[in-house]
């Protein structure tokens, strides 16, 4: 009987401490979760803040739009780099560049809160969604805008800092307000797409030269057929935000196809003038023809049959052009100084002892130059004074 006692008493005790443990347990957790909250809910706030704000910075600088423009202006400065190319001054060059371009962007849509809210497809922008305070734009612009033109300034020279920062200024100061005024702005547009590989070609180079107004003259074609398409595509859209689009007085679209038409023939002589200014080699000309070639198909097509699937394919034909321009450009470039060779031969010349090899290489030197000569194609003298970089828009 005593045993039987015992044992059910020792049981009980077991289950009574078994019974507090799992009480202890469960208020030390308590406790430890009325203090863990905190903590979580200010990193949880924190991440979420800067995810927010990242996202603003991201949408108001046309991130998409400024990578291209970073592209551009990467392609001149490599066309620009006579030689070996300076890795360190690329990279400056593209940030100053993005930071510039994100500027002129966010400046952009800061003067365009009222157009843009009511456009379908920039209603759910930072500033006409309400997400961003339209005095931090302005700051965040400003800072992004002068923090870029001081990098290119002292990393790169004052003419691509020149350049980047009246880009900035023909962006947001002429031609956002002239899309409220006059169709003249997509020339306007397209001159301001033009400047970035220019600014590389300076970065590099230090100067502007004839054979660096090749990728300009192709960025300022380029956006005719480009932007026509795409306000073909938008015109409720555009007519609702109350920009003056060149389309928007072209009812039947006839105009706006042929503006865009002409820009794409335009487009054809590039190739040539690359090879005879000594930019690209001999092959860049036929891969050129055929891609220009290609986008005034689709321009012709546009022209013939005014729809929107034949502006909507134009537009995509206008968007594999570009990167596949560049990369012929980057990939069949003149990368040869001839003051460098020049150079090169005239200290071999120096070194060697027998008179010989001088006259082998003077003789050497002389042919090329007159092979040079001989060879030069007639376009060059045809093309430099009546070439149409900036063509004249009639309406």
């Amino acid at each position: 009987m005593f045993r039987r006692s015992f044992v059910k008493s020792f049981y009980s005790k077991i289950a009574n401490y078994q019974k507090f443990n799992h009480h202890q347990h469960r208020r030390y957790s308590t406790s430890d979760l009325s203090v863990s909250p905190p903590s979580n809910k200010t990193t949880t706030d924190l991440v979420s803040f800067t995810r927010h704000y990242a996202t603003c910075y991201w949408q108001l600088s046309k991130a998409r739009l400024s990578m291209l423009v970073v592209a551009t202006s990467g392609t001149g400065f490599v066309l620009g780099s006579n030689g070996a190319v300076d890795l360190s001054a690329l990279s400056l060059t593209c940030i100053g560049t993005m930071m510039v371009a994100a500027s002129a962007n966010s400046l952009n849509q800061v003067f365009e809160i009222k157009n843009d809210a009511k456009m379908k497809r920039t209603v759910r922008r930072p500033l006409p969604s309400g997400r961003i305070s339209k005095a931090h734009a302005l700051v965040w612009a400003s800072s992004v805008g002068l923090g870029g033109t001081a990098l290119l300034a002292t990393q790169t020279n004052m003419l691509a800092a020149g350049l980047a920062a009246s880009n900035l200024v023909l962006y947001a100061f002429v031609y956002t307000p002239l899309k409220q005024i006059h169709p003249v702005n997509t020339w306007v547009g397209a001159v301001v797409g033009a400047i970035p590989p220019l600014l590389g070609w300076a970065a590099a180079s230090g100067d502007i030269s004839l054979n660096g107004l090749i990728l300009p003259a192709a960025l300022y074609f380029w956006q005719l057929p480009h932007f026509m398409a795409l306000a073909y595509m938008c015109r409720d859209d555009y007519a609702a935000g109350g920009f003056k689009m060149f389309s928007l007085a072209d009812a039947s679209g006839r105009r706006t196809s042929l503006v865009a038409l002409r820009n794409s023939i335009y487009l054809i002589p590039l190739g040539f003038l690359a090879y005879d200014w000594g930019l690209a080699s001999e092959w860049f000309c036929l891969e050129s023809t055929i891609l220009t070639l290609a986008i005034s198909a689709t321009a012709f097509s546009f022209y013939r049959d005014r729809t929107r699937e034949k502006a909507r394919r134009m537009f995509h034909a206008s968007l594999l052009y570009l990167p596949v321009f560049m990369s012929g450009l980057l990939v069949h470039r003149r990368s040869d100084n001839p003051q460098f060779v020049e150079d090169t031969a005239a200290s071999f010349v120096k070194s060697s002892s027998p008179p010989l090899k001088t006259l082998e290489v003077e003789d050497k030197n002389s042919e090329q130059k007159s092979r040079g000569k001989k060879t030069r194609p007639p376009v060059a003298y045809a093309s430099v004074a009546p070439f149409p970089f900036l063509p004249v828009p009639y309406v």
